[in-house]
């Protein structure tokens, strides 16, 4: 801003009497806005987009400067503050201040979650710490970058090594490969040949949402992003409210040791995006928002090239797919989180009710659905009801995909029936590693806690676990050996909560902080850390402080020599 009269201020100054040229607070830099303004060139200044600028300034720049905050806000008309907020939640954007210096060009992230840890994590970590100069590489420790069948797993900018070892990293490095390797997938044109989109057609023409909802109800399919509600039930709850009505895929696939979405999506996106498209249809969504978590860089490119052959091909109109990129940060994985961040805002979980069927995206009713779940949708419309209820084991109906790692010979992804126990899901994945004997196992990522070997009977499946104490979630399942220490794992898992708590309520954000110090002891104070549980439990806000505690109870129920 400039004073109206160059020759004196017009802002007094309290209680001085006298004039300021120009007003309280940080001042735009016009360089800076100029930067600003052309990196967003002719975009909608719409509070919603906030994240999805903060990207582009960080990937243009490698860091948040308060220059071009100040700028930002300025474009958008947002208080820096509120820039701030959301800037500082998410763990992939870099703020610096105008003192700070800021991050080297590059940034390795290591992952230390369970799967990667058992894989030697934390010394590969050391190791790259000691042989890089901090002036041109830093490097982190990250959570789980849903590569754990691969693990241990390193990002060199935005390209994940697998199997990563120092000198895979270092060749990397110097070879300037720091974008997403993306393998062959299902293009559209092969998936249309095969008889894709035209489930689709045939129902835009003249189907029945509530026949469709019917076949999605008689095959038993269920929410697969760990919550299990019955997936056709949504739709009348959504289509019960006045629209304009919106469709929000959960593609923010944060839960440790889970992988099942990215599989798919890396190999046949289009069965997907046929299936989100059936459910929009179903609900008559004004517009889809597909929110991927910024861990798969390479999945989010392969989306937005395909979601442009859909407009290239009339499918869709054009932006009436919207993707989304998180920006680190696993509380997104909450619906009501992933809503927030949707908007622009940080993802902290609402309160309910009201739901988001009925308060959803702007305050709309909103439908939302996992990546897996769309792609059963898919199937069930083209193929039946049978695809999924004609399979049946040890008295469960259906299929799962279980994202296998851990001490297994050949981890990955395996298609099994529903009533799996994890003696079936270890001999599918090849048996135990050589040298290796089954001691434990995480049924359902860390929110699961641990089950003992002796537990192996258990069909991995939804409703079965409760009485154990424990839930199968997004069945991720990871196997510990004879040579791990289930009491290691569990303050791995709360470390992990610890990092990935929003901070709204105190129950989750102390409880949690306070949990890992009393599991660093040498020997567990076992009915503190019972009242703690006790108190995350009951009182937190959202699934992340009340699953917390898992890990915690059942290393004390079944494991008690170690603790």
């Amino acid at each position: 801003m400039v004073p109206l009269d160059d020759s004196k201020g017009v802002w007094k100054k309290k209680g001085t009497g006298k004039s300021r040229r120009t007003p309280k607070g940080r001042q735009v830099d016009d360089s800076a806005l100029n930067e600003i303004q052309a990196l967003l060139g002719d975009r909608p200044r719409r509070r919603d987009l906030l994240i999805e600028f903060l990207h582009l300034i960080q990937d243009s720049y490698g860091h948040l400067s308060a220059a071009h905050i100040r700028a930002l806000g300025e474009e958008m008309r947002l208080a820096q503050s509120e820039i701030y907020e959301v800037a500082t939640f998410y763990a992939h954007f870099d703020v610096v201040a105008e003192d700070e210096t800021p991050p080297p060009a590059l940034t390795i992230r290591v992952c230390d979650s369970l799967s990667c840890e058992l894989a030697g994590a934390e010394q590969l970590r050391k190791a790259l710490e000691i042989g890089m100069d901090p002036s041109e590489v830093r490097v982190l420790r990250a959570p789980c970058m849903g590569r754990c069948d691969t693990a241990p797993v390193v990002e060199v900018g935005h390209n994940h090594i697998l199997h990563a070892t120092h000198e895979k990293v270092n060749a990397a490095i110097h070879a300037g490969e720091t974008h997403p390797q993306i393998g062959d997938y299902q293009g559209l044109a092969e998936y249309k040949a095969d008889g894709g989109y035209q489930t689709l057609r045939a129902l835009r023409e003249n189907g029945n949402w509530e026949e469709v909802q019917e076949q999605i109800k008689e095959a038993g399919l269920r929410g697969l992003g760990g919550a299990g509600f019955p997936s056709g039930t949504k739709w009348g709850f959504v289509r019960a409210n006045p629209g304009p009505r919106y469709l929000a895929v959960n593609g923010d696939e944060g839960e440790p040791g889970t992988f099942k979405d990215r599989h798919h999506l890396e190999r046949n996106p289009h069965m997907f995006l046929e299936g989100m498209l059936i459910a929009a249809w179903a609900v008559e969504a004004a517009t889809c928002f597909i929110y991927m978590r910024d861990e798969n860089p390479g999945v989010i490119k392969i989306l937005k090239k395909e979601i442009a052959h859909l407009v290239e091909e009339g499918i869709v109109a054009e932006d009436y797919i919207d993707v989304r990129r998180g920006a680190g940060a696993y509380i997104c994985g909450e619906e009501s989180a992933m809503i927030e961040s949707i908007e622009g805002k940080r993802g902290l979980p609402r309160h309910r009710p009201p739901f988001v069927a009925q308060v959803g995206i702007f305050n709309q009713p909103t439908l939302v659905h996992n990546v897996e779940t769309l792609y059963w949708v898919a199937r069930i419309a083209r193929f039946g009801p049978q695809v999924l209820n004609s399979v049946e084991k040890n008295g469960r109906k259906g299929l799962r995909n279980y994202s296998v790692s851990g001490r297994v010979a050949e981890p990955g992804v395996y298609l099994l029936p529903a009533g799996s126990t994890i003696d079936d899901i270890i001999e599918a994945a090849g048996g135990m590693a050589e040298g290796h004997v089954f001691k434990a196992y995480q049924p359902g990522g860390p929110s699961s806690g641990l089950l003992p070997a002796s537990l192996n009977d258990v069909p991995l499946d939804f409703d079965t676990l409760q009485p154990h104490g424990t839930f199968i979630g997004s069945a991720a399942v990871v196997v510990l050996s004879d040579q791990d220490s289930a009491k290691d794992a569990a303050l791995n898992m709360l470390k992990f909560f610890e990092d990935e708590s929003c901070g709204q309520c105190t129950p989750c954000r102390t409880g949690c902080e306070k949990a890992v110090k009393l599991m660093q002891a040498d020997s567990w104070d076992q009915p503190l850390l019972e009242d703690l549980c006790q108190v995350m439990g009951d009182a937190s806000i959202c699934g992340l402080g009340q699953a917390a505690p898992n890990p915690i109870r059942l290393v004390m129920k079944h494991f008690g020599e170690e603790i």
